[in-house]
């Protein structure tokens, strides 16, 4: 681990989470892993978000400041509505508006940090939708980081074709590997993407690719939650596709034993928890599709009634479906049909403690990035249905590592039906020559999610570049 010394002393850092808690969990891990280092760091975010953040580890906790920025008011926005978890679908343009106005209070908290020498932040970590946090970095002359997720998303986004390809074919090769990912990604798929890409009918004035574009114009360098033994495929193409460096994080995996944090409920009395003590080794198929996009009230049935006819074991952590008129989503006699193998939870589950439990087997999940890290901490192999985002990305370079196989989706719509689903959870779970090849492809993602030195090094490394350049800077 990074070892401060009277020749390197600490850093200020300033960490810019977006909205989401896909985001603000894994930056407050990173924020966490800093301070541990000596660091000191001020994660920025708004009040509500910040309330609603587990605890920081004690050892960490006093090198690291909550900053709460007052989120604008936005006429037709939802009273509280400060992360995308608050937000319905349709709303999500009127909550970047509210985000793009952070920017006068954030420049207001680095003008005022700034005006101290004792304060001025060494660096600014900033998602890479944060273009104003960006800008502000410039205004103070504070070298600015753009944090990007995977490299599996980045390689499928659409990117502007290269004016003289025939100049460097080694960069025209890189940027073919990366048309080649977008011709894999599916038309349902394709359809968001373009929403992503050109933000046609926004009311907020701006893509999500344009407020990235910016960023990283705006920034010295680039990182990324990954690694080059996660993302063999995907990761030698960012600095090419990029044109600047990216220096890697690692994982940012939680610790394995779900201990990290106190979560005001012990995992081990929860009934989700006792009801697995109950099951076989392995048997269960955990569900959970995150909390970002719910399904639709079609899609909860045919899943329901795909995991009843698998027949096996299934614990399913289930929100209300999008439109839902009544509190029950499920087909009627779904719940009776399948208790003697089946249990459905719609509260808080424990996800850490349920999948550490040794009866789970694999898990049903939507493959948002922090899901894939939980699951693979484990070993677990997947049963894959990606909703939004980078999840198809990520779904198809677990399916092209045999992790896991994706429930059969029509191509068009995106849609899926109880045999598709039926099918996949089947072969991931039923014992057999295909299961035993998913579960050992797992263990090899679980070989590089839990090496802890591994992880560690990237911390280490990444902070060394921090600090040269710091160095530098002062000189």
């Amino acid at each position: 681990m990074d070892a401060l010394s009277s020749s390197s002393p600490p850093l200020r850092i300033v960490i810019c989470p977006y909205l989401a808690f896909g985001h603000l969990l894994p930056y407050l891990e990173l924020a966490e892993r800093l301070a541990l280092r000596g660091h000191t760091v001020s994660y920025v975010s708004t009040a509500r978000n910040l309330a609603r953040l587990p605890p920081l580890r004690p050892a960490a906790a006093p090198r690291v400041d909550l900053v709460a920025l007052p989120l604008p008011r936005v006429d037709g926005l939802p009273e509280g509505a400060e992360s995308t978890n608050d937000v319905p679908v349709a709303d999500r343009e009127l909550h970047w508006k509210a985000f793009d106005g952070l920017a006068a209070p954030f420049e207001e908290f680095l003008a005022a940090a700034c005006a101290d020498e004792g304060t001025r932040p060494h660096w600014i970590i900033a998602d890479c939708f944060h273009h104003w946090a960006a800008a502000a970095a410039l205004e103070h002359k504070v070298p600015c980081a753009s944090l990007l997720a995977t490299a599996a998303m980045l390689a499928a986004v659409p990117r502007p074709p290269l004016e003289h390809p025939e100049a460097d074919p080694a960069v025209a090769a890189v940027f073919e590997r990366a048309a080649a990912a977008r011709r894999a990604v599916p038309s349902y798929e394709r359809k968001a993407m373009t929403q992503f890409v050109t933000g046609h009918g926004t009311s907020s004035g701006m893509s999500s690719l344009q407020r990235c574009i910016l960023t990283e114009k705006r920034c010295t360098l680039t990182a990324i939650m990954s690694c080059v033994e996660w993302e063999p495929e995907s990761f030698p193409l960012l600095a090419t596709l990029l044109g600047k460096p990216v220096l890697p994080l690692g994982l940012l995996p939680p610790l394995p034993d779900g201990g990290r944090r106190a979560t005001g409920t012990d995992g081990a009395d929860h009934a989700t928890v006792q009801w697995l003590d109950e099951q076989p080794a392995g048997s269960v198929v955990y569900v959970a599709l995150g909390s970002e996009v719910p399904l639709g009230e079609e899609q909860v049935r045919e899943l329901a009634l795909g995991l009843e006819l698998a027949g096996t074991r299934f614990l399913w952590a289930l929100r209300k479906p999008i439109g839902a008129d009544n509190d029950d989503p499920l087909p009627p006699g779904f719940e009776e049909r399948t208790h003697d193998r089946g249990l459905v939870a719609t509260g808080w589950v424990p996800q850490m403690s349920i999948l550490a439990h040794a009866a789970v087997g694999g898990f049903l999940t939507h493959c948002g990035r922090n899901s894939l890290m939980e699951g693979l901490l484990f070993g677990h192999p997947l049963v894959m249905l990606p909703i939004f985002g980078d999840q198809g990305p990520n779904a198809r370079q677990m399916e092209a590592k045999k992790v896991g196989l994706q429930v059969a989706r029509d191509k068009d719509d995106g849609s899926f039906d109880s045999h598709g689903v039926a099918s996949a959870v089947r072969a991931v779970m039923v014992e057999g020559e295909e299961r035993r090849g998913f579960v050992a492809n797992a263990l090899k993602m679980q070989a590089v999610v839990g090496d802890k030195e591994l992880q560690d090094r990237y911390i280490d490394e990444f902070v060394q570049h921090l600090r040269s350049y710091a160095a530098a800077g002062a000189n």
